[in-house]
C-alpha cells in the first residue's frame, strides 16, 4: 500500500506500452491515462498519513512526499482534460505521448519519495527523459522546425544540468561517504559553514534549479514553450515544477537551521536576478507561450524567497505557493488550448474579443492572469504576500523591496492580456467551440484559485506539518 500509486502507474505505463503496439487506439490511451492519473489521486489520498521506509530506506514515505504526489496527479488529470485532443500531436503518436506523460508523472512522484543520492537520480532522468521524447513530437505544421529546435536545446541545457548535479553530489558523498538523506543531514551541519560544502550544495541544487528555470539555468524555458505543442508546453510549465520544489526543499536542509548563509545570499541572488530577467523579458513578448514561460521564471524567484528562510514555515509557503502556480498556469493553458484552433501557437491578439467569443474561456483567463499577477483574492496575492512577509521577518527587506517592485512590473503586462481578451473586438475571429469537460475543468480551476487566496490558513498548516516530518 505504502508504494501503491507509484505500483499503479508502472502498471498503467506497461499497458499504455502494449496500446502502443496497435493501430488506432488513440482514445483508448487517452482513457486509459485519465484513469490511471484519477486512481492515483485517490491512491496518494489515501495513503497520506502513512510513515514508512521501502527500499533498504532509499524511498521515504511520509506527509510530505504524499502532498506533492497528490498535486502531481491533479495536474496530470487537468492536463489530460483540457488537452484531450491533443492538438498539434499526430494521431499515430498519441498512445506514445500518452505513455511518455505517464512515465515522466511516475518518475516525479518517485523523485518526491527518494531520500538517497542514486534513487534521486534515477528518478530524475526517469522524468526528465519523457519530457525531452514529448517535445518534438509536435505536428510539422507549414514545414517549420521550431520543435525540433526545442528538444535539441532542451536536451542540451539538460545534460549539461545533470552533469553540473552529479559533480555537486560527488562533491558531497566524498565528504561524508555516504549517499542516504537521513545520514547526510548531520555531517552536513557540521560541515556546512565550509566552502566545498557550499560548492557542493550549490552544485546539487542547479539540477532542480533548471526544471524550476531559475536564472541562469532558464535559457532553455522560451524556445521551449514556443516549440512544444501547447499541452506538452501546460505539462512541462507546472507538474514538474512541484517535484523540483519537493527536492529543493530537501536540499536546503543540509543546512538549515544554521550555517547557510552562503546558501541564503546565493538564493537571493538568484530570487532577484529571475524575477527582473522574467518580468522584463515578459513585458515584449507578443506569443503568450512565450510570456508565461518568462514569467515562470520570475515566479521561480518568488519561490526561492521562501526556502532562503531556512524555516518550516517559509518552505510550506512556498510548497503552498507552487501549488497555486500550478493551478493559476494551468487556467491560462487551458485557454491557450481551446483558442488555438489547429494547434498552432496562440498570440496575445488572438485573445481578441474572446468574451464574447467563449465567455467561459475568457473568465478562466481573467481569474488564471490576476491570480499570476498577484491581486487579491486570488492564490497569487496571497502566496506573494507571505513569502515577501516570511522574508521581511528575516530581515531581508531590500529583497522584499525589489520583489514587491517586480510585483508591480508583471501587473502590466498579464493585465495587458486582459484587457486584449475583453476590451478589444474579435473582428472576423470565430467563435471557441467549448466542450463539458472543458466548463467543467474551467469552473473547478477558478474556485480553486479562489478557495486557495482566501482560505490558505489550512493549506498552510498543513504544509507545515508535511515539512516538518522530513526534519
Amino acid at each position: 500500500m505504502l508504494f501503491a500509486p507509484e505500483l499503479l502507474m508502472l502498471i498503467g505505463s506497461l499497458v499504455l506500452f502494449c496500446l502502443c503496439l496497435g493501430q488506432g487506439k488513440e482514445n483508448l490511451a487517452r482513457y486509459a491515462s485519465l484513469v490511471l492519473a484519477i486512481a492515483s489521486c485517490f491512491l496518494s489520498l489515501a495513503t497520506l498519513q502513512m510513515n514508512d521506509n521501502l527500499f533498504y530506506d532509499a524511498y521515504r514515505i511520509d506527509m510530505f512526499s504524499q502532498l506533492f504526489k497528490l498535486a502531481i496527479s491533479i495536474g496530470l488529470v487537468i492536463v489530460l482534460l483540457f488537452s484531450g485532443e491533443l492538438k498539434g500531436v499526430d494521431d499515430r503518436l498519441r498512445p506514445e505521448y500518452f505513455l511518455f506523460m505517464v512515465l515522466s508523472t511516475l518518475g516525479l512522484m518517485m523523485l518526491v519519495s527518494s531520500v538517497e543520492l542514486l534513487t534521486l537520480f534515477i528518478a530524475l532522468e526517469l522524468s526528465s527523459y519523457s519530457l525531452y521524447l514529448m517535445v518534438p513530437m509536435r505536428d510539422d505544421h507549414g514545414g517549420m522546425k521550431m520543435q525540433m529546435e526545442a528538444a535539441i536545446k532542451y536536451i542540451l541545457f539538460g545534460v549539461v544540468a545533470t552533469g553540473t548535479m552529479l559533480y555537486g553530489m560527488s562533491f558531497i558523498f566524498g565528504m561524508t561517504g555516504t549517499t542516504y538523506f537521513s545520514e547526510l543531514v548531520p555531517k552536513m551541519h557540521e560541515l556546512a559553514t565550509t566552502p566545498t560544502a557550499m560548492l557542493a550544495i550549490a552544485l546539487f541544487m542547479s539540477g532542480f534549479f533548471y526544471k524550476l528555470a531559475v536564472f541562469p539555468f532558464h535559457f532553455w524555458v522560451p524556445d521551449v514553450y514556443q516549440g512544444a505543442s501547447n499541452a506538452t508546453t501546460a505539462f512541462i510549465a507546472s507538474v514538474p515544477k512541484l517535484g523540483a520544489v519537493a527536492i529543493l526543499i530537501r536540499i536546503t536542509t543540509l543546512v538549515a537551521p544554521t550555517g547557510g548563509e552562503a546558501v541564503v545570499n546565493m538564493l537571493m541572488i538568484l530570487a532577484v536576478c529571475s524575477m527582473f530577467y522574467g518580468n522584463l523579458s515578459a513585458l515584449v513578448q507578443k506569443d503568450i507561450k512565450r510570456m508565461l514561460g518568462f514569467s515562470g521564471i520570475s515566479h521561480a524567484g518568488f519561490v526561492l524567497l521562501g526556502l532562503l528562510t531556512l524555516k518550516d514555515t517559509g518552505y510550506a509557503t512556498s510548497m503552498y505557493y507552487i501549488a497555486g502556480y500550478v493551478f493559476m498556469n494551468l487556467a491560462c493553458f487551458l485557454v491557450i488550448c481551446k483558442v488555438s484552433k489547429n494547434g498552432e501557437n496562440v498570440s496575445i491578439d488572438d485573445m481578441s474579443g474572446l468574451y464574447k467569443r467563449a465567455p467561459i474561456l475568457a473568465l478562466t483567463l481573467l481569474v488564471g492572469m490576476m491570480a499570476l499577477a498577484g491581486i487579491p483574492p486570488f492564490v497569487g496575492f496571497m502566496g506573494k504576500f507571505m513569502l515577501l512577509t516570511g522574508a521581511l521577518r528575516d530581515g531581508h527587506l531590500a529583497l522584499v523591496i525589489l520583489a514587491a517592485l517586480n510585483t508591480a512590473i508583471a501587473i502590466y503586462y498579464y493585465l495587458s492580456v486582459v484587457r486584449v481578451a475583453f476590451c478589444s473586438p474579435p473582428e472576423d475571429r470565430p467563435d471557441v467551440p467549448v466542450d463539458l469537460a472543458t466548463r467543467c475543468v474551467s469552473i473547478a480551476l477558478i474556485a480553486v484559485i479562489i478557495f486557495m487566496g482566501v482560505a490558505p490558513k489550512q493549506l498552510l498548516a498543513v504544509a507545515e506539518t508535511a515539512v516538518r516530518n522530513i526534519f
